[in-house]
């Protein structure tokens, strides 16, 4: 029995099921939790804004990046549909801050405490003029993304012990390597690992109710959010945007939930399981394409996704992947739905396809581990390679094909930490397409930090 018929099964049932399991983890989420201790290159991000506040009331910190990349490939947002055409376009270069991050925390005693993390993308806000690929290169002009202010995570904690937590509002979904740990310090790129970034919101946050904790060697999350949006997915970034919304607000008429389980026994390693089931259409506002006698009224768009992840941090080594795949019901009619949506919507109407997959893997050595003086001064060099593997659009018989969506990607590079707290990163990389697209090859640079201050 496979993955996605267990999820077309569950679909079929889904009225009974999600309400079941809705009162099962309502009881569970009132019952379990826990804060887990620091491992050091291992601190989930969902911990990440209260973990440093080394016994301070107050805790304030950060992290964030600088980075330039120099695109070896043509940057017209046809080139894959004629790849020969713009085979010999020349390079392309851009400067970004693609996070600045300010973290918050305070204990207000007797177990309560608040966390915050605000964050600043692409310098901050104002408006830009975008060339949108998955519309056939329109021009759209969008006051947001001049660059993004977010708050990522604000919630309020209640712990009765370190072995029972209930965080509630605005949190980290930790499902993947990338969410659970998308701090800068903990991938060896300029930016963010590709494959999983692309196929997985990233970094994904959603307003919800957390029950996590640590027992001996494992620490464990649970979380009820917001669904996704379907009419958000896209053939470029299967789920990628489906936890935003176009409007002031999110809209929750369907329920997410999300599990993760690390274990911590070997000395250096770190093994995770992460999860994440909910229904994606009907999701938006207004909810008017839910109901009896109505096209789409059936269509339940269940998503669900299972991942694996490690980090191996001993002997001068340190060693991450992942591997994620997802799986989408009912995606001809959610497919359909998109298309014929007004052409003023704010929704995506490219296809999206059943499945999506993203493996990676990456390498680094410290070579400064074998000359005292550095190392006795804590600076590192780590040398590293990376690969990924990932696949935004694995259609279905009924969907057409689009094989540029299909990648490999080979990275090359080195991180140097003059303090622990500072990376400076360059690498190579070199995308892999199929044989009828133009592979791309780059050059990145970039610095980035992390760390509390209070």
């Amino acid at each position: 029995m496979d993955f996605p018929y267990l999820c077309q099964r569950f679909e079929d049932q889904q009225t009974y099921k999600m309400n079941r399991l809705s009162t099962i983890l309502q009881i569970i989420f009132l019952l379990v939790a826990l804060l887990p201790a620091p491992v050091k290159g291992q601190v989930n991000a969902a911990d990440s804004v209260m973990s440093h506040a080394s016994g301070n009331r107050l805790s304030l910190g950060g992290y964030g990046e600088v980075a330039y990349s120099r695109n070896f490939y043509s940057d017209n947002v046809y080139r894959y549909s004629s790849p020969k055409k713009y085979k010999d376009d020349p390079s392309n270069g851009r400067f970004d801050i693609p996070h600045a991050v300010i973290y918050l925390g305070y204990d207000f005693g007797k177990g309560w405490t608040l966390g915050t993390e605000i964050e600043f993308e692409h310098t901050g806000t104002g408006s830009a003029v975008e060339l949108e690929a998955d519309e056939g290169g329109e021009y759209e002009t969008e006051v947001e993304k001049g660059g993004e202010v977010e708050l990522e995570q604000f919630w309020i904690q209640k712990t009765f012990g370190k072995w029972a937590n209930i965080r509630m509002g605005h949190i980290v979904v930790p499902v993947g390597l990338n969410n659970a740990h998308h701090e800068p310090l903990n991938f060896f790129t300029v930016y963010r690992p590709e494959g999983e970034h692309t196929i997985l919101p990233s970094t994904w946050h959603d307003t919800g109710i957390s029950f996590w904790g640590r027992y001996k060697d494992f620490r464990y999350e649970l979380q009820m959010v917001a669904g996704l949006n379907a009419l958000l997915f896209s053939r470029d970034g299967w789920i990628h945007n489906g936890s935003g919304s176009p409007y002031e607000f999110k809209p929750a008429n369907k329920y997410g939930f999300a599990l993760r389980l690390d274990n911590y026994t070997l000395n250096g390693l770190r093994l995770g399981l992460s999860g994440y089931i909910g229904q994606a259409m009907h999701n938006t506002s207004p909810n008017n394409m839910e109901g009896k006698n109505k096209t789409f009224g059936g269509t339940k768009a269940l998503v669900c996704i299972g991942s694996f992840d490690f980090t191996y941090n001993r002997y001068n080594w340190l060693v991450r992947g992942q591997a994620d795949y997802g799986y989408i019901s009912g995606t001809p009619m959610l497919n359909s739905a998109k298309l014929n949506m007004p052409k003023t919507s704010p929704y995506n109407k490219t296809y999206v396809g059943k499945n999506a997959v993203a493996i990676g893997i990456e390498a680094g050595y410290d070579i400064f581990s074998q000359i005292p003086r550095l190392r006795n001064d804590n600076q590192k060099l780590y040398i590293f390679g990376r690969y990924d593997y990932y696949d935004s659009y694995r259609e279905e018989r009924s969907q057409p094909s689009y094989g540029y969506t299909k990648r490999k990607c080979v990275a090359v590079g080195v991180n140097y930490h003059p303090i622990p707290q500072v990376a400076i990163k360059a690498h190579y990389s070199q995308r892999f397409l199929d044989k009828a697209f133009n592979n791309e090859p780059s050059i990145n640079l970039g610095v980035a930090y992390e760390g509390f201050f209070l």
